[in-house]
């Protein structure tokens, strides 16, 4: 009889889930438009608020993170509206080819990827905008393709100042790890999914819509069915759904949340930032280079560059003797960087054991030495006691 063998993911998505979330998620599911699964719908969507500091309605789609950026985007412009799209990575080139599949005037703010947008640039675009064409910001706060994090709070800052334009964010891999003051940053629509901060698998999306949103909603022209917006306002004040959800899903997030409640959002936020520096402070004692630019690395994941040996053969490595998933980059970056992801129901035993798997992995290649792994050690126990 073969062993089966453990998995740690240590990656920006699917997390981990924990075991209060795996019995709720095995519940025998129950009729969606039953009194029960509403107490269900109220108590999620009122944590849920908690969760994005917002009044607003956030409210929950069966789908993936993209079908909540989707809706953002479709429920709030019409065609040949124009937008500013932020580009440094593989979601944010993704919301541009949403916008142009919809007949949206795209025009680009690009960075390097592996580099922050420069706020600046949305500033001076926007400031310039005289006759006040511009109708909304699309772009990513935490870049999962490259573990960068934008500067949100002053980008917001700047679409705020222009008065008419929307910001839509992606924060799929910044909520539940990065605090997002969804009211205090005045942010019009933000996206996030399940299977990232929230602890759960993958197969529901969450979107926040503001007062400012809804009434740009009243205007859109854009076609919309399943993601019409309107229909998930209007159910959700019943506390139900326009179609049938994912109920066990529904479960596993009401106990998530409840967990994190439990825990604390500040609590949340500091382990999020411990978490990150251990793993960056002792890459950089394995004599690895991280990918993002200090200033920028984000909260859920680190992107470590391999400049003299290939990312895909060294993942396999750590996957196959030690159990442990890495993630790879995308597209040009395949073979050129890999990911770590700390998101989510990580301890700090799973970063001390990521962070050894790493060092054995380059010792076992004779780029290391037995002092390097043992500083890299020291220097992640450093930052996860402070």
């Amino acid at each position: 009889m073969a062993i089966q063998k453990k998995f740690s993911l240590m990656i920006p998505g699917p997390t981990p889930v924990p075991e209060r979330v795996l019995e709720a998620l095995g519940r025998h599911p129950i009729g969606h438009r039953s009194k029960d699964f509403q107490n269900i719908v109220k108590s999620t969507t009122e944590n849920l608020q908690w969760l994005h500091q917002t009044k607003n309605e956030v409210l929950t789609i069966t789908g993936s993170g993209t079908a909540a950026m989707e809706a953002g985007i479709i429920n709030t412009l019409s065609k040949g509206d124009k937008v500013i799209c932020g580009e440094n990575g593989k979601f944010g080139q993704r919301w541009v080819k949403v916008a142009e599949e919809f007949g949206l005037e795209v025009v680009q703010i690009n960075a390097e990827w592996g580099k922050a947008l420069d706020p600046e640039k949305f500033k001076n675009i926007l400031e310039n905008d005289f006759n006040k064409d511009i109708k909304a910001v699309i772009l990513t706060h935490s870049e999962t393709s490259t573990g960068v994090i934008n500067d949100l709070k002053t980008i917001s800052q700047y679409i705020r100042n222009h008065k008419k334009a929307l910001s839509i964010i992606d924060c799929v891999t910044s909520i539940g790890a990065f605090n997002v003051p969804i009211d205090e940053w005045e942010l019009d629509i933000v996206a996030s999914g399940s299977q990232k901060g929230y602890m759960i698998p993958p197969g529901l999306s969450f979107i926040s819509v503001s007062e400012k949103a809804w009434k740009a909603n009243e205007l859109s022209n854009l076609p919309k069915f399943y993601l019409d917006l309107k229909s998930y306002k209007k159910s959700l004040l019943n506390n139900s759904n326009p179609f049938t959800p994912s109920v066990n899903l529904m479960f596993a997030l009401d106990e998530a949340l409840k967990m994190m409640r439990e825990e604390g959002l500040k609590n949340i936020f500091q382990k999020h930032e411990r978490h990150k520096r251990a793993i960056s402070e002792a890459a950089k004692k394995l004599n690895l280079k991280l990918f993002a630019s200090e200033k920028s690395l984000s909260p859920s994941i680190t992107s470590i560059e391999t400049q003299n040996f290939d990312a895909e053969s060294f993942r396999k490595n750590i996957n196959d003797k030690y159990g442990i998933q890495l993630a790879g980059g995308q597209d040009h970056l395949k073979g050129k960087i890999f990911r770590v992801g700390h998101l989510g129901y990580i301890n700090d035993r799973d970063i001390i054991s990521v962070i050894s798997a790493i060092g054995l992995t380059l010792y076992e290649r004779n780029m290391v030495n037995e002092n390097d792994i043992g500083q890299a050690l020291i220097e992640a126990k450093k930052h996860l006691e402070g």
